[in-house]
């Protein structure tokens, strides 16, 4: 059993050690859905499940002083020692690709101090990929430092991710590529790695965006909502869970760039 007060280190190596058996655990289910139907949500309910139950295990294991989200209503007050540690888990993102055998999907995990971030993690464990970020010290992919070099410029060989139906949300002169990859948080890492221009985003839970968001800003990103700008606070969502307005994760900078080519078509 951990003692008060544990180092980032040791939250560090707890972290990457739980996605990682948690990655493990979900190939077990990769793939296998029913092929005689399009969405197999029996499979996916079943890996949820097992994957969040074994890591509420491995947490109280190792920091029984800490908190998951959704486990219990939000504190709002200031907390001294472990009980200010908040978990945040996302135990399946792209389930759709998931269950079909397509590797664009994984799960999340932040850590909140008193509703300060201290780290978060994107694992995808059929590509082997792990996204990292402290918010002061940068953010990486399987341990290779990444960074939005942004250089203003957007022509037909940027890229634009989008969300399910953007298109009756709205009209784009968008000059490079758009594409829907199927995973929130595989879309926002792909921004951090200076990949993509821009990630559009909507009906994303908090869970969605707790580890992703440190990730990007860790890498010279920011989240924004489509239709104001200015900055985006997560936090504001937390009893919500869910945020119900259009976001755009960007480089710094390229939010404006980004948004001059959207046309709004129907109240989203």
């Amino acid at each position: 059993m951990t003692q008060k007060g544990a180092g980032i280190e040791e939250l560090r190596d707890f972290a990457v050690s739980a996605i990682r058996r948690a990655g493990e655990e979900a190939l077990g289910y990769y793939g296998k859905g029913r092929g005689d139907i399009k969405f197999d949500e029996d499979l996916v309910t079943e890996a949820e499940l097992r994957l969040i139950e074994s890591f509420h295990h491995r947490l109280q294991e190792k920091f029984p002083g800490h908190e998951v989200f959704g486990d219990a209503p939000p504190r709002k007050e200031y907390v001294h020692g472990q009980e200010g540690h908040l978990w945040v888990y996302d135990a399946l993102d792209g389930v759709a690709n998931f269950q079909a055998g397509i590797p664009l999907w994984g799960m999340s995990l932040a850590l909140l101090e008193n509703f300060w971030p201290v780290l978060g993690l994107f694992y995808m464990p059929a590509t082997g990929d792990l996204f990292y970020a402290e918010p002061d010290t940068g953010a990486t992919l399987n341990g290779n430092p990444i960074q939005i070099a942004y250089s203003g410029d957007i022509n037909n060989e940027s890229l634009l991710f989008t969300y399910s139906r953007f298109h009756t949300h709205y009209r784009s002169n968008f000059p490079g590529k758009i594409r829907n990859l199927g995973c929130t948080a595989a879309h926002i890492c792909y921004v951090a790695m200076g990949r993509a221009e821009g990630a559009l985003l909507n009906s994303v839970s908090y869970q969605d965006l707790a580890a992703a968001q440190v990730i990007l800003k860790a890498a010279g990103g920011a989240i924004e909502k489509v239709e104001e700008a200015g900055p985006f606070h997560l936090n504001e969502h937390f009893e919500s869970r869910r945020i119900e307005v259009p976001l755009l994760a960007a480089p710094k900078g390229a939010h404006e760039a980004v948004r001059g080519y959207l046309t709004r078509t129907a109240t989203v």
